[in-house]
C-alpha cells in the first residue's frame, strides 16, 4: 500500500520534520512533491518513534508546511551501474554531467555498500606502480590497500592527485584490467576544469570515472560523494574483476560537511565541534578497500585530505591516521623549496609494503635499500640540527657527507617532474646511486651481498 504523507511539521536548512510516519527505515530514499508540483528527494536521517527527519538533497526551498507531499520509496539510495560508466563524469549524487546521456544500469546498488566478511578478505601482496619514486621505493602502495596522502591549504596534492591518475599502473598480465574512480568534494571550478582537462589532455579518461562535488553543490551532496565513488570501485572490482584505484579529495571537505549536518540535527559535538561518530563514519568508507575470495579484483584507496593549520594532531587525520595503513605527509618546507612532490619522508609510511616487495615483486634489493635510505636521511636530519647550532663549517668530515647526502636526496631523488614516470628499476637504481655517495662502512642496514653488487665505488670522493 502506497502512502502519501501531507504537511511538514517543521523545516530547519535543509532539515524537514514529518510526525505520524511508521515502518520507515533509517537511509530511507523520500520522494517529495511540492506545492506548484515540482519534485524533489530526500533521504531519512533520524528516526523518534513516529517522527522522522528527512534531508532534502535540492534543498528546502519554496516547501510548503501544508501542501508538501511525501512518499516513502522502501529503498535507500541507490547507484545505477553498468560497463559503460567507466569515460564518464558525474556529479557528486553520481548523475551524469558530461552531457552523454543517462546511464543504463545493469544493476543498482545501496550506496552505503555492504560490509565484508573479514574472514572473506585476502590479505594485500601485489603493488601499484605509481612513477614517483619517493612513493613507489619508500612507502609503496599495495592492492587493497588505503594510503591517504596528508597535505596543507594551497598545497600541490591536487597536482600530485593528477599524477597518480596519469602514471599509476599494475603488474602483470591483468595489467589492461586497471581502472581509476576519481572524486572531488568541494572543489573550486578551476580546479575541477584542471582535473578535467589533464586527464583528457593525458588520455586516461576512457579508464577514469570522475565524480564532481563543486564548492557551490549542497552539502548533502558533498557527503554522498565518496559513498557513490565507492559503490562504482566495488561493482568494477567485485562484478567485472577490475583493479580499482580510488582518490578522494579532500576528506576534510567531506568531513566538515558532516560537521555541518550534524549541527543542524542539535547533535552533541565532540572534538572541534566534529560529531563523535566521525571516527565510525570515515571507518565505514576506508574498510571499503581490499580483495575479497573468489573476486580477481581488487579496491585500493587514496584520501586525500588537508589539515587545517598543518595540524597533523587535528580530528579528521588524527582518526585517519587510525584506520588506513600508513600515510603520506607533504611537507610545506620542501615546497618553499621548489621540491615537487613535497613529501616528508620520514613520517610517511606504508604498513603493508613489507609483504608486497621484493623477489617476485618489485626487485630483491628493494627492502634493504628502503631501510637503509630511511636510516641515512634520519642522520641527514640530525646532522642539520647540529650544524643550526654549531654552523656547518664546524660539523665533522661524516657529518657534511649525511649533509651533501640530503641535499642530493631531496633533490634528485624525492624532487621530480610532474611528468616524469619512472620505473621501480631507475627509482631503485637512483637509491644506491645516492647512498654509494656515503662511505660503504655507513650503510648499516644492508648485507654485504646486495652492497657487493650494488654499491658504486669511489663515487662520492
Amino acid at each position: 500500500m502506497i502512502i502519501d504523507y501531507v504537511g511538514v511539521k517543521e523545516i530547519n536548512g535543509s532539515l524537514i520534520v514529518i510526525d505520524g510516519v511508521k515502518g520507515v527505515s533509517f537511509e530511507e530514499i523520500v520522494d517529495i512533491r511540492l506545492e506548484d508540483g515540482a519534485k524533489r528527494q530526500g533521504r531519512v536521517v533520524q528516526i523518534d518513534g513516529e517522527r522522522i527527519v528527512v534531508q532534502v538533497f535540492e534543498g528546502s526551498r519554496q516547501l510548503s508546511l501544508n501542501n508538501t507531499k511525501m512518499r516513502l520509496t522502501g529503498k535507500p539510495m541507490e547507484m545505477p551501474l553498468s560497463p559503460e560508466i567507466m569515460g564518464r563524469i558525474l556529479n557528486g549524487a553520481g548523475k551524469p554531467i558530461d552531457g552523454l546521456g543517462e546511464i543504463f544500469p545493469k544493476e543498482k546498488r545501496n550506496i552505503n555498500g555492504t560490509p565484508i566478511n573479514p574472514v572473506s578478505r585476502i590479505y594485500p601482496r601485489n603493488y601499484i606502480n605509481t612513477g614517483i619514486s619517493s612513493i613507489d621505493t619508500l612507502m609503496t602502495l599495495i592492492r587493497g590497500q588505503k594510503l591517504p596522502i596528508f597535505s596543507g591549504s594551497g598545497m600541490k596534492h591536487n597536482e600530485l592527485a593528477v599524477q597518480i591518475v596519469r602514471q599509476a599502473k599494475i603488474s602483470g598480465a591483468d595489467s589492461t584490467n586497471f581502472g581509476v574512480v576519481f572524486a572531488a568534494m568541494g572543489v573550486q571550478n578551476d580546479v575541477a576544469q584542471y582535473f578535467k582537462k589533464s586527464f583528457e589532455e593525458s588520455g586516461v579518461m576512457s579508464r577514469v570515472v570522475m565524480l564532481l562535488n563543486l564548492s557551490n553543490d549542497p552539502i548533502i551532496e558533498r557527503m554522498l560523494t565518496p559513498k557513490c565513488a565507492l559503490t562504482v570501485a566495488e561493482y568494477l572490482a567485485f562484478e567485472l574483476d577490475m583493479h580499482i584505484l580510488v582518490i578522494m579529495t579532500d576528506m576534510t571537505s567531506y568531513a566538515e560537511a558532516l560537521r555541518e549536518f550534524s549541527s543542524s540535527k542539535g547533535e552533541i559535538p565532540g572534538r572541534k565541534g566534529y560529531p563523535g561518530y566521525l571516527y565510525s563514519d570515515l571507518a565505514s568508507m576506508y574498510e571499503r578497500a581490499g580483495m575479497i575470495k573468489g573476486s580477481k579484483g581488487s579496491v585500493t584507496q587514496i584520501p586525500i585530505l588537508t589539515m587545517p593549520n598543518d595540524d597533523i594532531t587535528h580530528p579528521v587525520p588524527d582518526l585517519t591516521g587510525y584506520i588506513t595503513e600508513g600515510q603520506i605527509v607533504l611537507d610545506r618546507m620542501l615546497q618553499s623549496q621548489g621540491i615537487y612532490p613535497p613529501v616528508n619522508v620520514l613520517p610517511s609510511l606504508s604498513r603493508l609494503m613489507k609483504d608486497g616487495i621484493g623477489e617476485g615483486y618489485t626487485r630483491a634489493d628493494h627492502s634493504g635499500l628502503t631501510n637503509q635510505l630511511f636510516a641515512s636521511y634520519a642522520k641527514v636530519i640530525d646532522a642539520r640540527s647540529l650544524a643550526s647550532v654549531i654552523g656547518e663549517e664546524e660539523l665533522s668530515p661524516i657529518d657534511k657527507k649525511y649533509i651533501e647526502f640530503g641535499r642530493q636526496f631531496e633533490s634528485l631523488f624525492v624532487n621530480q617532474g610532474s611528468n616524469e614516470n619512472r620505473t621501480i628499476e631507475q627509482s631503485l637504481d637512483l637509491g644506491w646511486k645516492l647512498l654509494s655517495t656515503l662511505p660503504r662502512q655507513e650503510l648499516d642496514r644492508v648485507d654485504d651481498k646486495l652492497l657487493d653488487k650494488y654499491y658504486i665505488e669511489n663515487i662520492g670522493d
